[in-house]
């Protein structure tokens, strides 16, 4: 899920509720994997990004998904914009973000990626909106990076917001798993 938000002087404490009541609640939905939110360190992209691993696309219209808030801001929704939602395939989990590392994402192939001397896994749409139809992503520590002002144009750059939340048996645990 992808999104920009409309109103500054609401926006810290619409983080706080999606970092803090929605991913816990969304982690907790049967089916859900992992969650982590980021935010983009430079523009051209959209501001907020949640990733999800998931089960597949009947997992966000049940009744369970629906219940625990998913695919509702509430009182924020007004001010929810930008906002697109994928469902890709090709990556069994998506990966931990750690403190100091980036999330790198391109919609126009793996070499900017590459070019970095990262490995990208690539990722294909199969559900929702479908675009971009596919996706290469990378981790890498921040510190390692050129400047963000001076990597590829069509690179978006994440940092996270969260420490990437993890289920299993009904556990709730930050994953330190690494992909």
């Amino acid at each position: 899920m992808e999104c920009s938000f409309a109103d500054p002087a609401s926006e810290a404490e619409w983080n706080d509720f999606y970092s803090k009541n929605k991913l816990p609640a969304l982690i907790s939905v049967s089916g859900f994997h992992t969650s982590q939110r980021f935010k983009a360190l430079r523009g051209g992209c959209p501001v907020y990004l949640a990733l999800h691993t998931i089960d597949g696309l009947d997992i966000l219209t049940g009744e369970e998904y629906r219940k625990k808030g998913g695919g509702n801001f509430a009182r924020w929704q007004q001010h929810i914009t930008d906002w697109h939602r994928n469902l890709y395939g090709s990556l069994d989990r998506a990966p931990a973000v750690r403190d100091g590392e980036v999330l790198l994402l391109s919609a126009t192939g793996p070499d900017p990626l590459i070019q970095l001397g990262l490995d990208p896994s690539a990722m294909q749409a199969v559900e929702l909106e479908k675009c971009p139809e596919r996706r290469w992503l990378a981790t890498a520590p921040r510190d390692g990076l050129p400047d963000i002002a001076n990597m590829p144009d069509d690179l978006d750059v994440y940092a996270p917001m969260t420490p990437q939340l993890t289920s299993g048996d009904g556990v709730i645990s930050h994953s330190a798993r690494r992909f």
